[in-house]
């Protein structure tokens, strides 16, 4: 009886686990066809939004092969023709006149190249037309000023009117803007790492985006490539030697880090004062763009620097042969800070370059050792603490010098990024991860509004 039994329950069980077995195995097949179409879906979405950012890097890639070649054009026109400066406080009033009647909110420049990568907000294609011809008008006319700026604000307009021509909106819009802004920086600079990074770090003080990954990585090579395929030479730096890592070379490492930090601060500060001055000073914004642009060419009269005009590009190789002293730097913070505080179109990229090897080969000088060190290390550390951009600072030091100092490069980054504090040149950045424990206070705020609660 008690076999019976118990075969009765055997044959009992047995269609219950056969049951069970195929529901299972419908759920899973029903969960395997789900995520099929997902992954079809997000495959197909992915692969659109590559195209788009492809589509951009090609157009910024063309884009900034022009503007580096009308640049050449005029650097050497100018050169060659000093009179040429008595045409700046035109082109100052002109400029001014043209962003306040036509240009919308073109004058807020690379900040509205951040607020759009970060809403769905549709910059007008007049932004990349604007900062081309005033940017080229700017550094014919001697302004102190750079061009990754204006490069950066024509791919984020490019991609900004690939999108809305698209209709992408969240994620896909974002990720396509910071293609675009890579695709510039690369470009622009011919570093494409850096460029890559720049795209992912640019908006955000504290924070990498590593979801835009893919696509800025992709918006920097494509973009650098077809420049240079058009023609785009870019001039080269090497580090004569690097020192062998100890205590030593680590304290001098971070002395320097601190001063580049301090320089970058001041940097944007003095730009941040002279614009501060002129909006409140001058009520009139056309007086306002002829006073600043008056004070421009008369320090440059005053203090004999016109070959602190334009992007002054003979500062790095000056400092990498340790041929600088410390007005070099100076003067060139001044003349640059007078000029983007007057309003003028260009960038702060390259100026940064500048002051930043000047300073570093003066410093490799006063520390008795080879300055071209020094120099690549102040070439990248002031660029970075006065970008925010900690990550993009080490992949610019592997871009144009290499590895052999690449702790140096992370040495630098980071202490200047700190010693820089919640400080910018772009008030628009989004402070994600507050610096120290001190500013804790900043998180969630734009640096703008940190720095007035200052």
């Amino acid at each position: 009886m008690a076999v019976a039994r118990e075969n009765g329950r055997n044959r009992a069980i047995i269609p219950d686990a056969v049951a069970a077995a195929r529901s299972y195995l419908k759920t899973s097949e029903r969960q395997v066809a789900t995520d099929t179409v997902r992954d079809v879906r997000n495959l197909a979405q992915s692969t659109r939004l590559l195209l788009l950012v492809e589509l951009v890097s090609v157009l910024m890639g063309i884009a900034a092969w022009a503007f580096l070649l009308s640049l050449d054009v005029v650097t050497d026109f100018r050169e060659g023709h000093r009179l040429v400066f008595i045409l700046l406080p035109a082109v100052g009033v002109v400029t001014a006149w043209l962003y306040r009647n036509y240009g919308l909110q073109s004058r807020r420049g690379n900040n509205l190249v951040i607020d759009s990568a970060l809403s769905p907000r549709l910059i007008h294609a007049r932004m990349a037309v604007l900062t081309f011809l005033c940017s080229v008008a700017t550094h014919l006319t001697g302004g102190s000023a750079g061009r990754e700026g204006a490069a950066v604000q024509m791919g984020g307009t490019i991609a900004s009117n690939v999108s809305h021509a698209a209709h992408l909106g969240g994620h896909d819009h974002h990720d396509l803007m910071l293609g675009g802004i890579s695709s510039a920086f690369g470009a622009v600079f011919g570093t494409p790492l850096a460029g890559a990074f720049f795209g992912m770090e640019m908006c955000y003080v504290g924070k990498l985006d590593y979801s835009s990954a893919l696509y800025c990585l992709a918006a920097s090579f494509t973009g650098n490539a077809v420049a240079q395929a058009l023609g785009t030479q870019h001039g080269g730096h090497a580090i004569v030697a690097v020192p062998a890592l100890s205590p030593a070379s680590i304290v001098l490492t971070v002395a320097a880090a601190v001063a580049f930090g301090l320089t970058a601060r001041l940097f944007a500060a003095s730009i941040r004062a002279v614009k501060r001055i002129y909006a409140t000073r001058i009520t009139n914004y056309l007086v306002a763009a002829l006073v600043g642009a008056l004070v421009v060419l008369g320090a440059y009269a005053a203090l004999n620097a016109w070959q602190y005009a334009g992007l002054s590009e003979w500062l790095v190789g000056a400092g990498f042969e340790g041929k600088t002293t410390l007005a070099d730097p100076l003067l060139k913070l001044v003349l640059t800070a007078l000029t983007l505080g007057a309003g003028f179109q260009g960038g702060e990229v390259t100026p940064l370059f500048g002051i930043g090897a000047a300073l570093g080969g003066w410093f490799g000088q006063l520390a008795g050792m080879d300055p071209s060190f020094l120099a690549a290390l102040g070439m990248i550390g002031v660029f970075g603490a006065a970008l925010n951009v900690p990550i993009t600072t080490i992949l610019m030091g592997l871009d144009l010098f290499g590895g052999d100092a690449a702790v140096y490069y992370v040495i630098v980054a980071f202490v200047a990024y700190l010693v820089v504090g919640h400080s910018g040149v772009y008030p628009a950045q989004r402070i994600v991860s507050p610096k120290r424990r001190s500013l804790a206070g900043d998180a969630g705020e734009t640096v703008e509004a940190a720095l007035k609660g200052e």
